[in-house]
């Protein structure tokens, strides 16, 4: 009997594109269909490793620093930061990548994108696999309604006030890493790696503009914060097959936002890690990377 071939993980290798306007610079591995990954705040391509690794041996396994992260473009000013910029540029990185069809994995604030990139543009996503990030429907109705969801969003004021720079910068990024790679018990690579991504000039500013630009906050004062949007489910419909992986001990996305998602996405299916965080796609990759390959390869 011949020995079964064992195959070598795929190179990981680093590139840049000119998309809509910026320079936005990616890692990738492998070959073929595009699975594009999206990471959330704080983090970057390196959120990624495990999956470019994983899926990289039989697509090409795409992970851009998303704009204003990292060795990406930093455009001044918060105008730069809303929705629509970024959703334009993961469309033109796909089209620029001659792929204007893909599988889409993001988590955390990567999968807010994501979300809105499948209802804008269903035509580009083939799959779409959501890890612990918010869908604007019932998103709004937590963070309008629900006093426990607005508790665990209040970092969210904290980030879109002038002191956020001075405040997760000091004593070399505590808070900051407490809120992150503290969560996940990272290695000291991987604190090496994230302290690096966030010392990059104007870095910590224009990923805290991700949140300056958004609507969507909890209640501060006499702002109400997301409980004055007016949103029309109809608006926010996602008309691509969806899975959703979900931590159950996620301290800053309760669980409360799977409720009612079915009637957002028709095309869903559910997968709840009981013992994951937020984080789970650093603590759980291999199981993150099962579901993901169970769910795009059926």
């Amino acid at each position: 009997m011949r020995a079964r071939a064992v195959l070598k993980p795929p190179e990981i290798t680093h590139h840049y594109a000119d998309a809509n306007g910026i320079r936005l610079h990616y890692a990738a591995a492998g070959s073929g269909p595009l699975v594009l990954f999206l990471h959330g705040f704080p983090e970057f391509w390196y959120a990624w490793r495990a999956q470019l690794l994983e899926f990289g041996r039989d697509r090409l396994a795409v992970a851009p620093d998303q704009r204003g992260h990292n060795l990406s473009g930093k455009p001044e000013g918060v105008d730069a930061y809303k929705a629509r910029h970024l959703i334009a540029d993961i469309r033109a990185l796909a089209l620029a990548l001659d792929r204007p069809r893909f599988t889409l994995v993001a988590h955390d604030w990567g999968g807010a994108i994501a979300w809105s990139l499948a209802i804008a543009h269903p035509e580009m996503v083939d799959r779409l696999v959501i890890v612990n990030a918010l869908h604007p429907i019932p998103f709004a109705r937590e963070l309008g309604g629900n006093p426990e969801h607005q508790k665990a969003s209040s970092y969210m004021n904290l980030f879109r006030d002038a002191k956020a720079e001075r405040v997760m910068s000091e004593d070399g990024y505590r808070r900051l890493a407490r809120m992150s790679v503290d969560g996940w018990n990272a290695s000291d690579e991987e604190r090496r790696a994230y302290h690096e991504a966030w010392a990059q000039p104007g870095a910590l500013t224009c990923m805290l503009n991700w949140y300056r630009a958004s609507p969507f906050y909890p209640p501060i004062g006499d702002d109400p914060g997301a409980a004055r949007l007016k949103l029309d489910p109809k608006d926010f419909v996602v008309r691509v097959s969806t899975l959703v992986i979900w931590g159950m001990r996620d301290e800053f996305l309760r669980p409360s936002l799977l409720d009612g998602l079915d009637a957002c996405v028709p095309d869903l299916r559910i997968e709840r890690i009981e013992d994951g965080t937020h984080w789970v796609i650093h603590e759980q990759p291999e199981r993150v990377n099962a579901l993901i390959r169970g769910f795009i390869d059926a």
